[in-house]
């Protein structure tokens, strides 16, 4: 935490925004057993940079992210999980605008619901049965357009189980596509 401190008093700082589409799934060993396939959704938040003059920035943010799965089934079932995403990245100049970057991220769930089709409607239930929090890595790379814009594809790896008291072996994982702008 010292380091960070003092790496962030010595740092040049930039703010900035982002957001873009995203595509999760369920990934694990019990997820391979269903019909699970890739929900699209959206994350869009705000970002801080620190750089300390070489060709590592740390980079923590906060975005809303959209996650979950979707089953190619009769019903056409959809696990809707929204999250509070907080980041910390780490990013490596390599050249020419590209950069690479990965760190730890702790998720917190805003709200939880399953969807399915019956027929012409549509029903719904929220449920108490997702985890709190999530605990996952991030990985990607960036690069860096004229005039503050970036793009960057992400993979956010997650780590915790979705579900409570459940013995099943799901996570939250999936990839992100964004466009930023920094300040």
């Amino acid at each position: 935490m010292l380091l960070l401190v003092t790496f962030a008093v010595n740092a040049q700082s930039s703010l900035g925004i982002r957001g873009g589409g995203s595509f999760f799934n369920f990934g694990g060993e019990d997820a391979r057993e269903n019909d699970y396939i890739n929900r699209a959704g959206f994350h869009a938040g705000l970002y801080a940079s620190f750089n300390g003059g070489g060709a590592v920035a740390v980079e923590p943010g906060v975005y809303y992210s959209v996650k979950g799965t979707q089953a190619d089934n009769a019903i056409n079932s959809r696990a809707i999980l929204n999250y509070v995403d907080v980041p910390l990245l780490f990013r490596l100049k390599a050249g020419d605008g590209f950069n690479v970057f990965a760190g730890p991220q702790l998720s917190f769930l805003a709200n939880s619901k399953f969807e399915g089709d019956l027929g012409d409607s549509t029903f719904s239930f929220e449920t108490e049965n997702v985890r709190n929090t999530d605990v996952g890595i991030v990985v990607g790379l960036g690069y860096n357009l004229p005039h503050g814009l970036n793009i960057q594809g992400s993979y956010d790896y997650g780590m915790t189980t979705v579900f409570k008291d459940s013995d099943a072996d799901i996570y939250n994982r999936g990839f992100k596509l964004s466009l930023g702008y920094t300040f």
